[in-house]
């Protein structure tokens, strides 16, 4: 049975950081490429960033370019991305995505 499961959501201040991790089980999360999206109150989902399977090249929406870092530990299934200079607009709830799998999310608020 896949899952996905999403932590290290929190509440941030406006600059601060948090790193989000994401478990993977009953699939090998290392041949698939994954993806954190994301969803803020009101608003549609709004993919964030991914990596790719077998190159292990990343992307990042331009929200999140040079400010989020989206990697893979192989060897214990698991997918973090770590959030830096965060802002009130990056506050919603984050997903860990592979394919058609998505995990519960995990909130996410930036406020001062």
């Amino acid at each position: 049975q896949v899952q996905l499961v999403e932590s290290g959501g929190g509440v941030a201040q406006p600059g601060g950081s948090l790193r989000l991790s994401c478990a993977a089980s009953g699939f090998t999360s290392s041949s698939y490429s994954m993806s954190w999206v994301r969803q803020a109150p009101g608003k549609g989902p709004e993919w964030v960033s991914d990596i790719n399977d077998s190159s292990g090249n990343t992307r990042y929406a331009d929200s999140a370019k040079g400010r989020f870092t989206i990697s893979r530990d192989n060897a214990k299934n698991k997918l973090s991305l770590q959030m830096n200079s965060l802002k009130p607009e990056d506050t919603a709830v984050y997903y860990c995505q592979s394919g058609i799998f998505r995990g519960q999310g995990t909130q996410v608020t930036v406020s001062s």
